[in-house]
This record gives structure tokens, C-alpha cells and sequence, in this order.
């Protein structure tokens, strides 16, 4: 019999050896047993492996050039002068060439520099704050035709329909809406110091207004149709009928609208999310509400990027601060960890100040909406967005 602690004698060890599984570094016996293989059915089978992060398929490609391209910052929106030449816009960008040249170009600029100025407009101001100017006659003009379309859809009811997307009674809700385009565009062009001057201006704007609020062939929608709203206000813009004083009542009350809308439209008609990033992106249908949302939230006392992941929070502001609203539909609609479905938001709440993740948000919409073909290829160019060729 060995001594306590003794070394085990070479007979001893050839028998444990035999039983005892080796070390395949050192040729020493190991202390634990390899686990059973797995026997089939009959256990659990071992968990399946579950990543921190669905793996990057759709991730950004030129974050380093996003990172280094300047703040867009606010332009003012040049005017177009009468005698109008008014003409249906036509598609003109089919490739990289052409997206560089637009963004070359004068209304290239002013565009990217209008949307600038309205999330300028709203630094610090809630949904329900007071507007620093009355609404004009053309604010109130839009808000009555968004709840005109919102009317359409109460009474244009989803069919029965089986598939997840794309309810057929969207192209109905559709129809309806191209049928009132021109009279809704009237109401507007007739609050012009002199609507005679814009005679005609339907046949122009009615394009970028029916692209607004998603395709009705593929019922589907997504920032491309966002822009073409954006386009849409833009065009108003240069024709005098919305100035500078209007744009926290745009933001604040009309663009504010369109996005209650359109989540009516989305969860009404199942529309399918157009050119979506998946996991790696804001939000399947939209970007611009992220960008006057964290305009919103800039030097605001108490709430940080960090406190979307705060239910309270969430709970308790989404109806004042429009990126509040779009994480908290976020986190309705898609299920697991916020950090898996998106990754993108997750990386975003670790940014320092609201500052920094509307100047950030400002160069990615350029980078991955306005730059990128496959959405601006829908992008309409007419007599007030003019094509420089």
C-alpha cells in the first residue's frame, strides 16, 4: 500500500494511464473524464450555438469614408422664379457616375442642405412644444391632405390574405390616392401669393407625392419613398410655398403626421420593406425620422443616446421624441435581443451625446440613401429638381 501523497508505482500508473485520458501537450494523465458523445434522441441534444451578433452580411462597407466625409450642413432652399416651365420628372440616375454627378450638382447640394436645415430646426423642441410661428396656410394645406389619406385608409379595410406582406388592398388605398393627387395639390398651390403663377405645378409635384408612400405594384415601401416625400417638400420649397420660418412646423407637425401614417399603412397593408438593410439597419422603412429625432433630443438634460435601452423612457417620451417612437416600434415588431435584430441602434446608444448622432446620422443617410443606386435610381428630376447633365 503507497504512502499517502506517494507517487503511484509503474505498474499502478500503467493501469491508470489505461482508464485516464492523456494530456495531448505534456503525455500527463488528465484529472477528468472526456464527456459521453452525445447519444442521440433520447437526451438533449447540446445547445446550439447562439452568436452576440447575427453575422454583418448587409454591414456598411465604407464606415471609414462615412466617418471622414464632413457634416452636411443646412442650405437654404434656392427659389424658382416665375414663368414656370412645369413638366412630369423623369428618372434619370442608373449609376455611380450619375450619382456622383447629382451630388455635384446645384439641387444636389440643396437638397441634402434642406434636410439638414429641418433637423436645424428642431434642436431641442418636443412634438407638443409650441411652434416659434403660426403654422402658414400651406402647413395647414398638408396637414389636411395627410388626414385626408388617413381617412382613405379607414375606409379601404385589409382583405383576408394569407402572406405576410402585402395585402392586396394597398394598390385600392393606392388607387384612391391617385385619383385625389391633383385636387389635394391644389389646395396647396392655391395658398401662393398668387396661384396663377403656378397654374399647371400638379403635373410635377403629383409624381414625387404618389411615389411617397410606397410602391403599389410590389406594396412594398422604404427610404427611397421617404426621400421622394422629402423631394416632394423640397419642391414646395422652391416654389415659395414653405420658407424657413415653416420648417419646425414641418418637421414637428407634417413630417410628424406622415410618419403616423405610414405606420398605419405598414401595419394595415403589411407592406414589405423596400431595399431593407435587415439586421444592420435603422429601421426597414425608415431613416429620416432617426435624424430629426436625435435633433430633437440635442443638449436635453437628462435623456442619452444609452437611454433607448431604458423602458420607462421608451415608454413615457416615444409620443415627443420621434427616435424614441421609431426604437420603440422597433422593439414591437421585431423579437430576441435588441443587440441581435439591431445592432446598428445598439452601436449607436454608446455614442456620448445626441450632437454626435445627429451629425453622424446626417453623413450616413448621404452615404447609404442618397448615394447609393439601387434607391436613387427612383429619384425624379423634373423643372424644379433639375438634372445637370
Amino acid at each position: 500500500m503507497s504512502n499517502p501523497g506517494s507517487f503511484p508505482t509503474s505498474a499502478s500508473a500503467h493501469h491508470d494511464h489505461a482508464h485516464t485520458p492523456l494530456c495531448r501537450s505534456c503525455g500527463a494523465p488528465t484529472t477528468a473524464l472526456t464527456p459521453a458523445p452525445w447519444s442521440g434522441p433520447s437526451d438533449s441534444p447540446p445547445p446550439a450555438y447562439r452568436p452576440i451578433r447575427l453575422p454583418a452580411i448587409n454591414a456598411p462597407t465604407n464606415t471609414a469614408a462615412i466617418v471622414l466625409t464632413p457634416v452636411p450642413q443646412p442650405l437654404p432652399v434656392p427659389p424658382a422664379a416665375p414663368p414656370h416651365a412645369f413638366q412630369t420628372p423623369t428618372k434619370r440616375i442608373a449609376s455611380p457616375d450619375d450619382i456622383a454627378r447629382f451630388h455635384a450638382s446645384l439641387h444636389g447640394r440643396h437638397f441634402l442642405g434642406f434636410v439638414a436645415a429641418l433637423s436645424a430646426s428642431v434642436h431641442g423642441r418636443k412634438l407638443s412644444d409650441p411652434l416659434p410661428a403660426p403654422p402658414s396656410a400651406a402647413v395647414s394645406a398638408l396637414l389636411d391632405l395627410i388626414s385626408a389619406l388617413t381617412a382613405l385608409v379607414a375606409s379601404t379595410p385589409p382583405l383576408p390574405h394569407n402572406s405576410r406582406y402585402g395585402n392586396p388592398s394597398f394598390r385600392l388605398w393606392h388607387e384612391k390616392l391617385t385619383d385625389s393627387a391633383s385636387d389635394l395639390i391644389a389646395r396647396i398651390t392655391s395658398t401662393a401669393a398668387s396661384p396663377a403663377d403656378l397654374a399647371g405645378a400638379e403635373v410635377e409635384l403629383a409624381p414625387y407625392l404618389l411615389d411617397s408612400f410606397g410602391n403599389a405594384t410590389r406594396i412594398d415601401y422604404g427610404t427611397g419613398h421617404e426621400t421622394n416625400f422629402a423631394a416632394f417638400l423640397y419642391c414646395l420649397a422652391r416654389l415659395g410655398l414653405i420658407t424657413e420660418p415653416d420648417y419646425a412646423a414641418i418637421v414637428l407637425r407634417v413630417f410628424a403626421a406622415y410618419l403616423n401614417l405610414m405606420r398605419t399603412l405598414q401595419d394595415t397593408y403589411q407592406l414589405e420593406p423596400a431595399g431593407s438593410h435587415g439586421v444592420w439597419g435603422l429601421d426597414d422603412f425608415h431613416f429620416l425620422p432617426f435624424i430629426f429625432g436625435a435633433a430633437q433630443l440635442i443638449d436635453h438634460k437628462y435623456m442619452k443616446p444609452k437611454s433607448i435601452h431604458n423602458p420607462d423612457i421608451l415608454e413615457n417620451f416615444s409620443k415627443e421624441y420621434m427616435y424614441l417612437a421609431c426604437v420603440a416600434y422597433v422593439k414591437k415588431i421585431k423579437k430576441g435581443p435588441f443587440a441581435e435584430h439591431s445592432p446598428m441602434l445598439d452601436d449607436i446608444s454608446g455614442v456620448p451625446n445626441w450632437k454626435k448622432v445627429n451629425s453622424g446620422l446626417l453623413k450616413m443617410y448621404k452615404a447609404e440613401v442618397l448615394e447609393k443606386v439601387p434607391i436613387m435610381q427612383h429619384f425624379l428630376f423634373g423643372s424644379l429638381i433639375k438634372w445637370e447633365d
